[in-house]
């Protein structure tokens, strides 16, 4: 059984939806869920499913080496940051080469770097009057949104879209996906 570890600083949908699906498929499984913010919504979801949710503090994740052993501990296959919003230390990337991906609301190279998270991409993507948006799945290096692309799906923003039916579209291709490419990168799909 292949592990899997979440990172996530805010309501977590996209953790709990990855949770589910690795519950009904049984190839893998999330075995812990980590937020650095202690009154994230993904960490009660996590607990409901019955998933370790453990909280840290910068200190923890740059300073020491707290964070990094409890990843050692738990040995995950791979590292999945699902709205984490900040930046990867070196040291754990390096402790878990290629083992390490992101999702990202938009198609970067476009919209990526540091504060465009959420909403903001959204806005940027509506108030550009870009005819098309979509997810963007990459590997994490030490610099934000900069990491080699997986994997890409789009949806057409239309000129009367708002920033949160650019959201809503963009949700519904994280559920979609981000599961399915979580698969193909641990081995246990051929195909996306």
């Amino acid at each position: 059984m292949k592990r899997i570890v979440i990172f996530a600083s805010g309501s977590g949908t996209n953790a709990e939806n990855i949770i589910k699906h690795f519950q009904k498929q049984q190839t893998a499984e999330v075995t812990h869920v980590f937020s650095n913010n202690q009154r994230a919504k993904v960490l009660r979801r996590a607990h409901d499913l019955d998933v370790k949710a453990l909280h840290f503090d910068r200190d923890s994740f740059y300073a020491s080496n707290e964070v990094l052993n409890i990843l050692v501990d738990a040995q995950p296959d791979i590292i999945v940051l699902a709205g984490f919003l900040w930046i990867f230390p070196k040291k754990i990337i390096d402790a878990f080469p290629d083992k390490v991906i992101n999702i990202h609301p938009a198609l970067l190279p476009k919209y990526g770097g540091k504060g465009m998270y959420g909403h903001h991409v959204h806005e940027a993507v509506v108030r550009n009057k870009e005819k098309e948006s979509g997810i963007t799945i990459h590997y994490v290096n030490e610099h934000y949104d900069e990491g080699a692309i997986i994997f890409q799906a789009k949806t057409k923003v239309n000129t009367e879209d708002t920033a949160n039916d650019v959201a809503q579209a963009i949700h519904q291709l994280e559920y979609k996906h981000f599961p399915i490419v979580i698969e193909k990168v641990l081995g246990l799909r051929d195909e996306i």
